[in-house]
């Protein structure tokens, strides 16, 4: 059977942050975060910060400026450190030096924690628009203090708050921990050899279906094999999701998530009412594939299969994809290829499927305007938009990088605007240079893959984690019940364009995003992010030069405005309806183009 030839892929290196895990330097920095949380929570005691306290505006003035000023210095310390524990452990989750000092960092980030949970009670009792007349430094954070005080309303009382912190690390924590630890790990015997799962999970991009199926097959199996500490980890944090949001007077954890993303449930209803009615023209893409590939119809082992005569598809090897998206950033900016000239110069990326490297791809920022990028790169036109979609957020962060730890907060509904907008004109450039009948469909095919899984398969998603949070306030689910819940949720979005009976009941296990201790609904934004980037780059082709003197101003400003106000800067209300329709119309005419190609 051949496997994904990776010799060649990148490592990155985060050897510029610190030299190795058990180096001096990091240990210097590591206890540097501890005397400085120290020293806050001193600061915060000398003044009385939490509680029911609530000074008034020229008192409260000085404080405030003082205690803005030392909590970015910490976040961005504790920031930088984190990212580089993170980076080591997601390409290798073996590594049980770094697991050690990121399970320390984790306990220490409960008292830093605390200390931010007590400024959000203090602050809601504060005189903000006084304090805002007085203070540039309140005037300039002014987007947070708003929200804080927001968020004030929905807060235990500070004993609960800190136990509740501390219990995390041995809960919540603890079971999202547990998750990817396991799940990067599993090894999945397939004809004769043991590969990790992400490599198997590569092979459902096999030209062979054979291949695929045995994949699919040995994939559900290990899934199978696994599912009871998974099913515990996902019960574990949904029901502690459910009992926080509750003692902390949210509605439901959903609402809570609509908060955290600076969206409102009429954004929402709009947004996912126009998915559901394009659900019938998204599902035409999978029949139409199923066309392309000679099948009745799709099971799930063929969702992403390659199209086309394997014997004719390109492959895009590491270095083709390289060329080709420094040369299409560079049609948009100079700054923008340089960015990216950096990421590949500097090895911000890391590109090779390995065991004990965690599956999918992601971008973290690190320091300044670097990030780190991983991917599981196979040589295919899909990875090619992945990477690029991965260095759109690397884009992102530069735009970020002169705004201070506390006004890059960027919800996950924004933080996918540049990826989508980069990935998009990645897209359309291979579409616009493709001279062939052949490379036009798999070109067509990567995108369509891509937005159907922002669109359909994220509401799927969405559908079984309402139910389970739902179902979890009575009672755990097992491994039988989530499955259900899973092919219930893609009957209802799927359909019948994949064969009911070679679906994916294990999608719950596979996926990270349900496993995120502090962060419900890790899903409906990635659907916003989608529609609100080719909302945005159909602004930047009526008007390519004016979208440019606002786009990077919009990017940094991503943690200083909710999602309506900004984008209303580009004429966009994103609580209309017709908005997000004129988005998926984008995707209409692609599978109306993938279907006259078929």
């Amino acid at each position: 059977m051949a496997t994904i030839e990776t010799q060649a892929l990148p490592h990155w290196d985060l050897t510029p942050f610190f030299p190795s895990v058990d180096s001096p330097e990091l240990a210097e920095a590591f206890d540097d975060i501890v005397r400085r949380v120290s020293e806050l929570r001193e600061l915060f005691d000398a003044h009385g910060i939490g509680g029911d306290s609530s000074p008034d505006a020229a008192t409260a003035t000085p404080v405030l400026e003082q205690v803005i000023e030392r909590l970015n210095e910490l976040l961005e310390e504790v920031h930088l450190l984190g990212a580089y524990l993170h980076g080591s452990v997601a390409v290798d989750s073996r590594d049980d030096a770094a697991q050690a000092r990121l399970s320390e960092l984790l306990r220490e980030s409960v008292a830093l924690q605390t200390l931010e949970t007590r400024v959000t009670g203090w602050v809601g009792n504060l005189d903000l628009d006084r304090i805002v007349e007085r203070s540039e430094a309140a005037k300039a954070h002014e987007y947070a203090l708003r929200r804080a005080q927001i968020a004030a309303r929905h807060l235990m009382s500070e004993p609960e708050e800190e136990l509740a912190a501390e219990l995390n690390l041995s809960g919540g924590t603890a079971w999202s921990k547990l998750h990817g630890d396991l799940t990067s790990q599993i090894e999945v015997g397939l004809d004769g050899e043991t590969l990790p799962m992400s490599e198997v999970r590569n092979l459902a991009t096999s030209p062979e279906r054979a291949t695929r199926r045995a994949a699919y097959e040995a994939e559900l199996a290990a899934w199978k094999r696994h599912a009871v500490p998974i099913a515990a980890a996902l019960n574990s944090i949904k029901g502690q999701s459910n009992t926080l949001t509750a003692r902390r007077s949210w509605a439901s954890p959903l609402d809570e998530a609509l908060f955290a993303n600076n969206v409102d449930r009429e954004t929402l209803d709009a947004m996912l009412g126009a998915v559901r009615e394009a659900l019938p023209d998204l599902r035409r893409y999978l029949r139409a594939k199923a066309g392309l590939l000679g099948l009745e119809r799709l099971a799930w082992y063929d969702v992403v299969a390659p199209v086309g005569d394997p014997e004719t598809i390109r492959r895009w090897e590491f270095g083709d994809a390289r060329e080709f998206i420094l040369g299409q950033f560079g049609t948009y900016s100079a700054r923008m290829r340089e960015y990216a000239q950096r990421a590949f110069d500097e090895n911000w990326i890391d590109a090779e499927p390995r065991a004990g490297k965690g599956d999918g791809a992601f971008c973290m920022r690190v320091r300044g305007d670097e990030s780190r990028i991983l991917s599981n790169y196979s040589p295919s036109f899909f990875e090619v938009g992945t990477l690029a979609h991965e260095l759109g957020h690397g884009y992102h962060n530069v735009t970020l990088a002169a705004r201070s730890p506390i006004q890059r907060r960027t919800p996950m509904t924004l933080a996918e605007t540049a990826s989508t907008f980069c990935e998009t004109i990645v897209r359309n450039a291979a579409l616009s240079a493709s001279d062939s009948e052949g490379e036009r469909v798999q070109i067509l095919e990567a995108a369509l893959q891509s937005a159907f899984g922002m669109t359909v398969d994220i509401l799927s998603r969405f559908l079984f984690e309402s139910r389970v949070l739902e179902r979890r306030e009575q009672r755990e689910l097992s491994v039988s019940e989530l499955c259900d819940l899973m092919l219930g949720a893609q009957e209802e979005t799927y359909s019948d364009a994949v064969d009911p009976e070679l679906r994916h009941p294990y999608m719950w296990a596979v996926k990270p995003h349900y496993y995120s201790e502090s962060r419900s609904f890790y899903n409906f934004p990635y659907t916003f992010g989608l529609l609100f980037g080719l909302g945005l780059y159909a602004r930047y082709e009526a008007d390519p030069d004016e979208f440019r003197a606002g786009y990077d101003d919009l990017l940094s400003s991503t943690g200083l405005a909710d999602a309506a106000e900004l984008a209303a800067r580009f004429g966009i209300d994103v609580r209309a309806p017709e908005f997000w329709r004129g988005s998926l119309d984008v995707v209409r005419a692609d599978v109306d183009a993938y279907e006259q190609l078929a």
